[in-house]
Parts: structure tokens; sequence; C-alpha cells
């Protein structure tokens, strides 16, 4: 099949299915409430980054269909209602948000004796406790600004705005307006009142400067005041970097919170007039401006306070289990040196690769340490580690992806430390992303090497960790260290080594080598198998779904008679339900921990083969990113890989099918015995792995 005849589906409109199965969690009653009012938190969250990072590609694309509607457009199944769609998309996912937020959410609040204003005034019996904490709170931040065409105010992306319109006492006549900063990020946006009658109560900051000012306009009459926002492109070209990359990031990171508006964000009750001025003043362009509601920035609701502190309002916590094998090991690299070991958080305990750093950092006879770090945590124990590691004499290299989207400044802040420590920094290869998660520890004892490799599918990152499902492979197989040496080489020198110039990796997929074709190979050997008539079958897990190269490859699986089962968490491009598409299903779960976790898994006539990896199917993880995926030789960690994505693909409580328009399909329930809930049931059978050790 043909890359144009390959059927796919829009990516963007694909990512807001996902974006809604998020919203749907909020209103999903098997859901404790303070998760539900989480999950409206993710969405808008979410939502914000789209309009930052998407919106202005879709704009842009529209703009130059608009233009030339023939235009060829890679991998863009985009038409000139493609725009149009998404923004209709978007706001009927809005209006859904806001009926579940006050009409469902808010009252539960209410019976749990927990009240938070929204929408609504604040009785008199609060007035003198939110003027207190204005004078002695909030005045200090607000910076309250006059606009008229002498001077040229800068809406800050994703800030916080009140307009005022406002007339003068004396001359009552002439409408004036200003704007007030809510400084958000300065103060928590919720503020607990005394409470009044067993019943406890929340005001927004937003509320708190609504509420008094008065205080910041004498002489004058306020007449309204209304929410604005305005979401900036955080699209900076980061990719063709030369010389500095360092210098060029920081100053790129400062240019991208002046980029041009993908939203304007406007209270639904601001005045026509109002807002046709502040168009006028502010040069938003057609398309940009967005009705919202009173309040903005509501991914704030994630840190509403939680007064009633019931146990029913929130997940039950699951204590990670142990790894008996790694707990007996007087050190980690002993036990891996006998054999692989496969963590899987949060499942299981992370602390067992904070302790593996901690101790190749202090162990005297490792000598050299290699990591690559995508996003690290902003009080990472692991560049802490590492940072000890080569005070201690021992040579650190770590690669830092200086480009990983909205983290690159606490990035840029690690790599600074570490330098400052010792530690050689080696910053991004122009025009590619290092996303593989990988590390690399060489000990030597006498005159002998042994070689201990980290290889996973999220990044090491402690905080993530804690909802976030990844595994984690620790080995010291001879053949795979041996090429992760090769990786790190190549990452420092950007050249295979002479040594090495004609060696293939063999066990390694890295991207920009070999992972797109013995990807394909393997497809291709399941399709064979098929054509012979022996049983076929492919198995992947992936976060996203989009390279129509791959999409056309397992199309062919399924109409060859593999049988193709696919859990997508986010993006998916492949479009199941078509004639195309058959023997091919797309699962999709969504749950209390970020499902992120990349598995690949070909029956191979019994014969069966697991990958692991960074790797999702898109455009820029498969050809421009290095991204590496890694084999479970081990038959013991194979079926554990296999047992946690049988239970996925068993889920019938929180998973989704996706139908040809992507739409999330619930999973029928069972006729007959208890539902499935893959999350609670993979921590069951960690646990069980433990008792079994």
């Amino acid at each position: 099949m043909a890359a144009t005849e390959v059927p796919l589906y829009d990516r963007d409109l694909s990512w807001l299915s996902f974006n809604y199965r998020v919203l749907c969690m909020a209103k999903d009653l098997r859901v404790p409430l303070y998760e539900r009012i989480r999950f409206l938190s993710i969405f808008s969250s979410n939502l914000d980054e789209f309009f930052r990072v998407r919106m202005p590609a879709v704009m842009a694309v529209n703009h130059l269909l608009q233009k030339d509607p023939g235009a060829a457009l890679d991998d863009a199944p985009v038409s000139q209602n493609t725009l149009h769609a998404i923004q209709q998309e978007i706001d009927r996912q809005q209006q859904e948000f806001g009926h579940i937020l006050t009409q469902a959410l808010l009252p539960e609040l209410n019976r749990q004796q927990v009240h938070l204003y929204y929408n609504e005034a604040i009785p008199a019996v609060h007035h003198p406790f939110l003027k207190e904490y204005f004078l002695t709170r909030v005045l200090a931040y607000l910076q309250p600004v006059w606009l008229h065409r002498r001077h040229n105010f800068f809406l800050e992306n994703n800030v916080l705005y009140l307009v005022v319109t406002l007339t003068r006492q004396d001359k009552p006549g002439r409408q004036r307006y200003a704007v007030v900063n809510i400084p958000s990020q300065q103060l928590p946006r919720f503020l607990e009142l005394p409470p009044q009658d067993d019943m406890h109560y929340i005001a927004m900051l937003d509320d708190v400067v609504r509420e008094n000012i008065d205080f910041l306009f004498p002489g004058y009459t306020v007449n309204g005041c209304y929410s604005i926002k305005i979401t900036r492109d955080a699209e900076a070209d980061l990719n063709e970097l030369k010389g500095d990359v360092l210098e060029q990031v920081e100053t790129m990171i400062k240019k991208r919170e002046l980029g041009i508006p993908t939203r304007f964000l406007y209270d639904a009750a601001l005045p026509e007039a109002a807002l046709h001025y502040l168009v006028a003043y502010f040069n938003i362009q057609p398309g940009e401006p967005v009705q919202g509601g009173r309040y903005h920035n509501l991914k704030d609701l994630a840190e509403l306070p939680m007064p009633v502190k019931a146990p029913s309002l929130t997940y039950g916590r699951l204590p990670p289990a142990r790894v008996p094998v790694l707990d007996r090991a007087p050190r980690i690299w002993e036990a891996v040196i006998q054999q692989d070991v496969l963590l899987h958080v949060p499942y299981q305990r992370y602390d067992y690769i904070l302790r593996f750093f901690n101790e190749a950092a202090a162990d005297p006879d490792v000598r050299e340490i290699y990591v690559t770090l995508y996003r690290i945590a902003s009080g990472s124990l692991i560049a802490s580690a590492l940072i000890s590691a080569a005070r201690n004499g021992k040579q650190v290299t770590v690669f830092v992806e200086l480009k990983a989207r909205f983290d690159e400044e606490n990035n840029i802040r690690w790599s600074k430390k570490m330098k400052a420590a010792g530690v050689k920094i080696v910053y991004s290869i122009p025009g590619l992303k290092v996303h593989a998660k990988t590390a690399l520890v060489k000990r030597k004892r006498g005159h002998q090497w042994d070689y201990i490799g980290l290889m996973a599918t999220g990044n090491f990152n402690e905080s993530t960790a804690r909802f976030y499902t990844d595994h984690i492979l620790l080995t010291a197989h001879p053949d795979i260290t041996r090429e992760l040496e090769l990786l790190f080489l190549y990452l420092q020198s950007r050249e295979q080594p002479l040594e090495y110039r004609f060696m293939q990796f063999q066990h390694l997929l890295v991207a920009q080598f070999n992972l797109v074709s013995c990807f394909t190979g393997l497809i291709d050997r399941e399709i064979a198998h098929a054509r012979k008539g022996r049983e076929a079958r492919i198995t992947i897990k992936l976060n996203n779904l989009q390279e129509s190269q791959m999409i056309a490859k397992l199309y062919e699986a399924g109409q060859a008679g593999v049988k193709v089962q696919l859990i997508v968490r986010s993006i998916c491009c492949l479009r199941p339900g078509l004639p195309e598409s058959v023997n091919i299903t797309v699962t999709r779960i969504v749950d209390r921990f970020l499902e992120h976790a990349r598995v690949f898994i070909f029956h191979n006539n019994g014969k069966e083969e697991v990958y692991m990896g960074s790797a999702d199917w898109m455009n820029r993880n498969l050809h421009r990113r290095i991204e590496v995926c890694f084999p479970l030789y081990d038959a013991a960690l194979r079926q554990q890989a296999k047992e946690i994505i049988r239970l996925q693909l068993a889920d019938n409580t929180n998973a989704v099918l996706l139908d040809e328009h992507i739409r999330n399909v619930p999973v029928p329930p069972p006729a007959e015995g208890a539902g499935v809930n893959a999350q609670t049931a993979i921590y069951a059978y960690a646990v069980s792995l433990s008792n079994a050790e």
C-alpha cells in the first residue's frame, strides 16, 4: 500500500479524542471526587499546551491551504475544514467541561461540606477576611495598567488578567479600560476562608482581586471586571542549532514567551464594545479570540485545598512492591551480574534505580558512568548522584537534551551544576533530539570489567516515576552493554568510531540506524507466517501512532491475516474498523497512572520476541530522534511483560476501543464475573511477583 493511499486520521483531532477521554474521567462516578477534579485540571493543562504547540502548526497549514488548496503536506491528511473541525471539537469539550464542573463536581463538594465560590457573589460575612488578605498579601503583586494608545502593554503568556471597565466619577460619560494582573504565579490560586457552621469555604484569587478592585482606582467607578488570557506560540525552532548550543537554547526560551498569539481567551460576559477595543489594542488576529468563562487556567484545580480529608475522596495509596532479588543483594550490580531484572514502575519501587546510581557513585571500583537525560527532575537525586560520582574521581559523561520542550530551563540548570562538578556534559545533536533512556556503568575488578546497562521506556526522573507507568531493564548482557557503549561513543563523536565503522547494532534497535528496518522486518516475518497458514500475532503498546509507513505496514499485516492488537494512549492516526484495517483493534487506557510504556510483542510462530523502549511511532521519533528499543532475552521477564499487556487488553472498566473516527467506544462489560481494571490488576500482579520470591 503506497503511503499516499494509507487511510489516516487527523493527528490533532485524534489527540482531542484522547483529551476528551481524560475529561470523561471527571464525570466517572467510580472515580473519587478529588481525583475527578484533578482530571479536569489535566484536561485544562493539556489543552493549554495544545494551543501553544499544535495550534500554530494547524493555523499555518490552514493558511497555506487557503492560498494553495492543492499543496502537498507530509503525513497530514488535512483539508481547509480541519481547523474548523478542531475549533468545533474544542468548543464542544469546553462546554462539557463547564457542565461537569458546575453541575456535578461543585454540588458534590457541597455535599462534602466544601463550598468553592464559583461564578457567584461572595457573601458579606467573608469580606473583612478577604480585604485583610488583599491588603497584606495580594496588593504587593498587583500592577494595574491603563490602556491607551501612548502605552504598549504586553500580555504575558498564560498569565491571568482582569480587564476593568471604568468611568471617572467627575466625568462619567467616557469609558476607560485598565488591565490588572492576577498574581497566581506568586500566590495560591485558592484561599481557604474561615469555616461557618461546619461548612468549609474556598475563594479563588481572581475573586479576591475583584472584591477589592475599587481600591486600585480611587476617583473611578468600576463598571465591570472580566478575565482575559493570551496563549503564545511555544514552537521555537530548536533543531538547527550550531555553535554554542547552550547559549542559543537559552535565547530561544526567552523568545518563546514573546511568541505570536494563538489564542485570546476572554470572559463571555465581556461587553462587545470592550472586546472590539481589546482586539484592536492587542492586535488580535481573526481566529484567535476564543470565548471562555469567568475563570481561566483551570489547570490550577489540581491545587484545590482539601479541608475535608475522607479516604473516599482520593485514590487509596498503593505502596510500591519490593523486588526481593534486589533487596537481598549487598549491591544492585551483584544481582544484575547474575540475572537481568525488569522493573515495572510505579507498581514497583523506583528507589532501586536511585540506589543503583548512588552505589555507582560511591563504589571505588566503578570507573565510568554514561547517562542520557531527557527530562531531569527539578530536585533530581540522580543528577546529584552523578555530581557525587564526578567528585569521587569517576569519569561521568552525561548527554543532556536541551531541546526537551518546556524542560529546557531545568535541564540547563542541572547541566551547569553537573559541569561545574566535573561531569562531562554533551549537548544536543543539531537536527536530532536524543530521546533514548539509557545508562551504562563500567566497573573494573583487577583485570576484569563489568558492564551494567539500564534501558527504560521512560525518563530517569523520580518525580514522574510516581505516576507514569514504565519499564526499566537492568542487564549485564555482554552484547547489549557493548552496543550501549557504541551508542555513547556515537553520541559524543556524532559518528561511529573507526573501529566500529562497519559494526551494526545486532541487539539494540536504534533510530537513525536500524530501528525502522528491524520493526519492518519483524512485521514482515509475521506476514510471512500468516501467509503460510501459521498463527501470526503482533501486540504493540505506544503513546502515539502517526508515522504513515509503519501504519501502512500494520494495515498490510492485518490484511494478510495477522492479528494486530494495539494499545495507543494518545494520538492514533491508524483507523480501525475500515476494510483496510481488518484484524486490527486499538485500545486506549486512561486511569490514575499515565500509561507511558512502549512494548512490542511479535508471536514469531510461538517463539515470541519482546522489545521495549523509548520510541513511539511518530515521524519525529523514527526520523528526527535517537531512540533505543531493547530486547527481553530472559524468558521470565518476557512473561512478565506479556502478562501486563494481557491485563491491559482485558480491561473492561477504564479501557475504550477506538473506532474508525477515533471515538472512544466503551469496552462491553463482562456477561459474567467481575470487571477487570488493568492498573489495579497489574499492581496485584507486581505484589504477587514480590511474594513469589
